[in-house]
């Protein structure tokens, strides 16, 4: 086993990481991270929440998203570019999932 799915399995046995979906396009299985991440590797949160704000705020400055940055904790909404099949295939790979995982945080409320 490689020293990346053995990061992997060790998150997920200590509660840190869970098993997202599978990737349509190549059948992989996608990760999320859980709330336990912050404290069993606070390095990791801290890089990881770094790269989703900087993620957030490109969509965000392409209108995919709003963002309400007078609540006190920043709210941010799905546009209905968000859900425009063209729109959605201008963008990477990586947007397109941080958009579905967006829908599907919003759907756990």
């Amino acid at each position: 086993m490689d020293k990346e799915n053995e990061m992997i399995e060790r998150l997920i046995l200590e509660g840190a990481m869970e098993v997202a979906g599978v990737d349509s396009e190549d059948g992989s299985l996608l990760y999320s991270f859980t709330p336990k991440i912050k404290e069993v590797m606070p390095e990791l949160y801290n890089d990881h929440l770094n790269r989703v704000n900087a993620e957030i705020l490109s969509l965000w400055e392409r209108a995919y998203v709003d963002i309400d940055f007078l609540a006190k904790e920043p709210i941010v909404t799905l546009t209905d570019k968000s859900f425009d099949p063209v729109e959605m295939s201008k963008l990477r790979k990586q947007e397109v999932w941080a958009i579905e995982e967006l829908k599907r945080l919003t759907r756990r409320k």
